[in-house]
């Protein structure tokens, strides 16, 4: 059963902001969508896909320049190339050094970049005991080519294979965590990669048109421990979207279900560290004590072997 948290119990930022709500579309985003109606998946480009102004630059020793500041962080930075031959930025913060058991590879929202979200990976992975591996998306930040959803996936796989292979970090070793639109690389590298140590979906999505940015269909197929992170009153991406990817993934663990927080302050909420720190510690890595079998009409047949509501 599911963690509900009040919204008193608040923490303060992990190393910064929380990562902000995507941007609103502006009128001139409006009019050139509607009358030049592109292909659905431009649609669906236009109005997932909003990168910011880049905020940083890779200087000659491989590290992070900040437009307003050298991040001070034990950090790596470099470019990797993508089966879509879009460079990709990636961003590896070590707060742990080799004593981590784990790497996060983290997949963030749509309107930030690396620059922004560093310190707040140094924060977090410093709090879990985790390193972070990020990157950004085609058309993000230092990366080039154009944000869709054909290059999340190369963009996600690149990231991963560069993980391996330049820091010798097996898939075992490997905790994917997606945020918003990040959930929907997440998704797919997971139900291509079961060795992975485990999944975090927070505030994931659904799908975004017909059957774009969909990960209901991928969800069955993903064997990892998986945990949903969602908050009630999520402004951008309903609460029920969290709910039907938790029930319909047959690896779903406990969920995290945030009373009243919205779509970027469920990080500020104690619980989520902690509820964070009980997935790695106990479950990531192994066969979830909860299973699920996934019927092919839809309906979830569950065999949850803990039925008692926890409330944090």
């Amino acid at each position: 059963m599911s963690s509900t948290v009040s919204t008193s119990e608040t923490s303060t930022a992990i190393g910064g902001p929380p990562p902000p709500a995507p941007g609103r579309v502006s009128f001139r985003d409006l009019c050139c969508l509607f009358c030049c109606p592109p292909l659905p998946s431009s649609i669906v480009s236009k109005l997932a896909f909003m990168p910011p102004e880049p905020c940083y630059s890779i200087t000659d020793d491989s590290r992070l320049n900040l437009i307003e500041g050298r991040a001070e962080c034990p950090h790596e930075m470099f470019t990797t190339r993508t089966r879509r031959r879009n460079k990709v930025a990636c961003l590896y913060v070590r707060p742990c050094g080799d004593a981590a058991r784990y790497t996060l590879l983290f997949s963030h929202g749509n309107a930030v970049d690396l620059g922004q979200m560093s310190s707040f990976y140094y924060g977090l992975g410093y709090r879990l005991g985790c390193n972070v591996f990020s990157y950004d998306y085609s058309g993000y930040g230092c990366s080039t080519g154009k944000a869709s959803e054909k290059n999340l996936y190369a963009d996600i796989q690149a990231a991963f294979e560069a993980l391996q292979t330049r820091y010798d970090i097996p898939a075992e070793r490997v905790i994917l965590y997606g945020q918003s639109i990040g959930t929907v690389p997440s998704v797919d590298l997971a139900s291509k990669h079961p060795d992975v140590a485990a999944l975090i979906l927070h505030s994931p999505l659904m799908s975004g048109m017909r059957s774009l940015l969909c990960i209901l269909e991928k969800v069955p197929r993903v064997t990892c421990p998986t945990l949903v992170i969602h908050g009630t009153d999520d402004e951008v991406i309903e609460f029920s979207h969290g709910v039907s990817i938790y029930e319909r993934c047959p690896a779903s663990v406990e969920p995290l279900w945030v009373a009243g927080a919205g779509h970027s302050d469920v990080g500020l909420h104690a619980a989520y560290l902690e509820r964070l720190r009980l997935f790695i510690e106990n479950e990531a890595g192994k066969k979830p004590a909860t299973t699920q079998a996934y019927q092919p009409n839809g309906a979830i047949k569950s065999t949850r072997n803990n039925d008692s509501a926890r409330t944090a």
